[in-house]
């Protein structure tokens, strides 16, 4: 009888043992994969697009996550850098972002969050929503706009900047102050 109980404990001994174990590992296990939401059909990290026009690369973007929507037409990006190879009529331009949209069809690019654009020839522009507009190569925002260069700098709501050019055009009356000039 003696035996029988002590058979019985070490069997009830060496099952709890292993369900406490197997539950420990069980709370120390991450999913293997996070789950999408539902209108997104894949992400990538560290995700590239490129615009190439006549063999020449016009831009490429670099995300460091985009989330394709189920129709594959619309990718949702983060931490965004957005580089515009050198032209003719000016140097390179790059461009940085919190967040942004790609449309797959006509290459634009909804920009938002922290935007900061950036010329070879050191001017600034900083806004919190802008688009490229992939078809005439134009940056479009309707917002606040501030424009900074050497001592200068502009304030205004509304501006287009041609990404071939680099010249800006605001849309609205504009605020402008120069560093140092004393206007007394």
């Amino acid at each position: 009888m003696a035996v029988a109980i002590l058979v019985t404990s070490a069997i009830i001994g060496i099952v709890v043992s292993i369900c406490l174990k197997a539950s420990r590992q069980a709370a120390v296990q991450e999913p293997s994969s996070r789950q999408l939401p539902k209108n997104i059909d894949m992400a990538i990290n560290d995700a590239r697009f490129y615009e190439v026009r006549g063999g020449r690369s016009v831009w490429e973007l670099v995300a460091k996550k985009a989330e394709y929507d189920k129709s594959g037409d619309i990718a949702y990006l983060s931490d965004i850098n957005m580089k515009f190879a050198k032209t003719a009529a000016a140097g390179a331009l790059t461009v940085t972002a919190m967040k942004g949209t790609y449309y797959n069809k006509n290459r634009n690019v909804a920009l938002r969050g922290k935007v900061h654009v950036v010329t070879e020839n050191g001017v600034n522009f900083d806004t919190e929503a802008i688009d490229y507009l992939a078809a005439n190569s134009r940056f479009r925002t309707p917002g606040e706009v501030t424009c900074r260069q050497q001592r200068l700098t502009l304030i205004a709501r509304g501006m287009e900047l041609d990404a071939t050019s680099q010249k800006a055009r605001f849309l609205n009356a504009v605020d402008a102050r120069v560093a140092g000039l004393n206007t007394r």
